[in-house]
């Protein structure tokens, strides 16, 4: 492993190898310093980010930070590795790759063409030497599109998962929360539900709440309940109506042990959804998962910094060729990532290293009450991503998820993106909108009358009908 030196003032930093240099060049994150792998200073971290700018992407593919024989993350990231779509940029360095992915030559055909030859600890190292707009510009020249009832990631759409949970798993408060997103127009990526109980008779029923509720009203979007994989393959055993099959991701073999996965049961998870053969316009049955810090706090970081770990778990959902996957960016907590600063910049982070490895990404913009951050920080945040075309965003009532107890967006954020930057939602979805007269011809969420027909028709709901 080599080792990396640099004079800065009268000063001379060194850094063992490849793996300390990714930590001290990375902006200042509280799980970093709860590691004792972040630059001891500013200066430190300036000096890291100039050595990171001349290593050549060929180094990440011959020192891996997490080793071959340990790690089954590092390889399916180094098995997997397309070394025909690596050609164009394997001549450059860190520093060389940034001044590429922001020229023009770096059109959306050629970063599709060129993402699996990518591997996560090069996007990773890229986005280190990068600022928040360079993320932004980038990740906006991406694309990232999947299906199964709607089509997801086309360029000038905004999806939404529309989360209803419930601290009882009760069906009329969950139904309740779930037509009222409707009526905004939400839930084109997804109807997902975080359950109460992971119990299986409790996770079928509300996949059955679910199938009914899309059943009664035609509408072409997908739900999940967000359980552990295997509780879903047996949900599927037993005959329940499952769209998507959900888990939690992350970057290192111990951590998605942490989670009681590893790569074999997520693909056996793949499987058996695409058995049951439900979707009508694509076959992307996965919903992944992650967070900066997940690994972290499984204690299975193997030193790397949580960004590149993050990263790392993007080869993981790559793998089972997902319909979604979001960075829940501010759940983990201030632990992690302490502020607001924090949170935006991993939130920018994290879409532009999955949509550079050609992930379907979105984003919880988050909050946890304990944390230094507010209701502002995530209106700056749910805009910087907007620009920048993420996939998807998730939007709970009131922006207060009553069962998770943390901070996310609302209903009326979704609508106010979608009319500010005319981001009209998947366009199966768009075209259910528009035939039951919830939004109107010029795409607009349209003024619903408490007498109309719609209106009574909907509202009177019973998640027992």
């Amino acid at each position: 492993m080599a080792s990396y030196s640099i004079m800065l003032g009268r000063e001379r930093h060194v850094f063992d190898d490849l793996k300390s240099l990714m930590a001290s060049a990375s902006p200042e994150k509280s799980g970093d310093q709860l590691a004792g792998i972040a630059a001891s200073s500013n200066e430190r971290r300036v000096a890291a980010r100039y050595l990171l700018a001349d290593v050549p992407l060929k180094a990440f593919l011959q020192e891996a930070l997490i080793p071959y024989e340990e790690d089954e993350v590092t390889r399916l990231i180094i098995d997997t590795h397309d070394a025909v779509a690596f050609q164009p940029v394997s001549h450059m360095t860190v520093g060389q790759f940034r001044d590429f992915l922001l020229s023009y030559e770096a059109t959306t055909e050629v970063l599709t063409a060129l993402a699996p030859g990518l591997t996560p600890e090069m996007v990773a190292a890229v986005s280190k030497l990068m600022r928040n707009h360079d993320l932004i510009t980038v990740a906006a020249k991406c694309s990232v599109i999947t299906g199964f009832r709607s089509t997801i990631g086309l360029k000038g759409r905004l999806s939404s998962r529309l989360q209803p949970n419930h601290p009882t798993d009760d069906p009329e408060g969950v139904a309740g929360s779930t037509l009222d997103g409707l009526l905004f127009g939400v839930g084109d990526a997804v109807i997902g539900i975080n359950p109460a109980s992971d119990n299986l008779d409790a996770c079928m029923r509300l996949m059955e709440l679910f199938d009914r509720l899309r059943q009664r009203f035609d509408i072409p979007t997908q739900s999940c309940v967000l359980t552990h994989v295997t509780t879903s393959i047996q949900a599927i055993e037993a005959g329940a109506p499952l769209d998507l099959v959900f888990q939690s991701v992350a970057g290192s073999e111990a951590a998605n042990k942490g989670f009681g996965v590893d790569l074999a049961l997520l693909r056996e998870g793949r499987e058996a959804a695409l058995s049951l053969n439900r979707g009508t316009v694509g076959r992307n049955v996965m919903y992944l998962e992650t967070g900066q810090g997940s690994a972290l706090s499984a204690e299975g970081h193997h030193g790397v910094d949580e960004q590149t770990l993050e990263a790392r778990a993007y080869a993981v959902a790559r793998a089972v060729d997902p319909l979604l996957v979001n960075t829940v960016v501010g759940f983990i907590g201030p632990e992690y990532l302490y502020d607001s600063k924090q949170i935006i910049r991993a939130g920018l982070e994290d879409h532009f290293c999955g949509k550079l490895l050609g992930v379907p990404m979105g984003v919880d913009v988050c909050y946890t009450n304990h944390a230094e951050a507010d209701q502002d920080d995530m209106d700056n945040l749910m805009v910087l991503l907007t620009v920048a075309g993420v996939n998807f965003l998730i939007a709970v009532p009131g922006a207060d998820d009553v069962m998770l107890n943390y901070q996310s967006l609302s209903y009326h954020d979704i609508v106010g993106l979608r009319h500010q930057f005319e981001r009209p939602p998947a366009p199966e979805f768009e075209a259910w909108l528009k035939r039951m007269g919830l939004i109107d011809k010029s795409g607009r969420l349209a003024p619903l009358s408490p007498s109309s027909g719609l209106s009574r028709n909907l509202l009177s709901y019973k998640a027992s009908a």
